[in-house]
């Protein structure tokens, strides 16, 4: 069998997010994905065997590599608000950056469509952030409300400014990033 190219690959991930961004999940279609990738729909079915095949494999690939993105510049030994922050102007980066990839990401993980697999690996790259934020509220220096609400807060702050930003309400410059990063701090810390 021949060896799948990952040109090919890579055409039918970001066919894929733009037509989520286009048309949502639900409305999403292997043959659209396929036109939009410039693939034939029987060249798809060689990389993905079904809808739901691909759809976890595009969850898979994008939560890790948003992931990665994530951590880059953390570092254990930074203080809290460091460490928050750096994470926060990543958020911030690969939402202006790959807005196709995480509207998609966020479809994905709220419809009828995430696997258990993938549930997981949510979970467990979500602990690393809940980890410093349990932390963060065990010294006291963030609010003792439940997780979800911290995160909450922080995604909320994350997709606004990038919303902002992104139609030019508001320009993308070190003060922008500056004053929304600690409105979101100011909502946080206890």
């Amino acid at each position: 069998m021949k060896p799948k190219d990952d040109l090919k690959l890579e055409a039918i991930a970001q066919a894929a997010y733009a037509c989520v961004l286009e048309r949502g999940l639900r409305a999403l279609t292997l043959g659209e994905i396929a036109r939009a990738a410039g693939l034939a729909t029987s060249t798809l079915y060689v990389y993905f065997p079904s809808k739901q095949a691909l759809l976890d494999a595009l969850y898979e690939r994008a939560k890790t590599e948003t992931f990665a993105l994530l951590m880059v510049g953390d570092a254990a030994n930074m203080p809290l608000k460091a460490r928050v922050r750096s994470i926060w102007l990543n958020m911030l980066d690969a939402r202006l950056e790959n807005p196709a990839q995480m509207v998609f990401l966020e479809q994905y993980a709220s419809s009828e469509f995430m696997s258990e697999h993938n549930r997981a690996l949510g979970a467990r790259m979500a602990g690393v952030y809940n980890t410093l934020l349990e932390a963060g509220q065990r010294d006291e220096t963030l609010k003792a409300v439940p997780l979800p609400l911290l995160t909450g807060s922080i995604m909320g702050s994350v997709h606004e400014a990038a919303r902002l930003i992104a139609a030019k309400v508001l320009p993308d410059d070190e003060q922008t990033r500056t004053t929304a990063f600690l409105l979101c701090w100011d909502a946080l810390k206890a």
